[in-house]
C-alpha cells in the first residue's frame, strides 16, 4: 500500500498521504456506494482538491478581496 500512496504522491495525483487516501475512500465509495454520495458533490470536491493542489504548486493564484462586493465587481 505505501508504495501506490508514494506512487500517487509522484505523478502528483495526490499531493499529501492523507489526499490520497481521501481519493481513495471516494473511489471505493463510488464503486460499493456505501454512501449515498451524490455524483456533483464528489466531483466538486474532487475539483477543490485539484484547485488546492494547483494553488500549492502555483498554478493556480489567489487575490485577496476584502468584501463580496470587491469580489462580484
Amino acid at each position: 500500500m505505501e508504495e501506490i500512496i508514494e506512487g500517487l504522491l509522484e505523478k502528483g495525483i495526490a499531493k499529501t498521504k492523507a489526499e490520497a487516501l481521501r481519493l481513495g475512500l471516494l473511489e471505493l465509495n463510488d464503486k460499493y456506494q456505501l454512501v449515498g454520495a451524490d455524483r456533483e458533490l464528489k466531483a466538486d470536491i474532487l475539483e477543490i482538491s485539484r484547485i488546492e493542489r494547483d494553488i500549492k504548486t502555483g498554478k493556480e493564484k489567489v487575490y485577496p478581496v476584502k468584501n463580496v462586493d470587491e469580489l462580484l465587481a
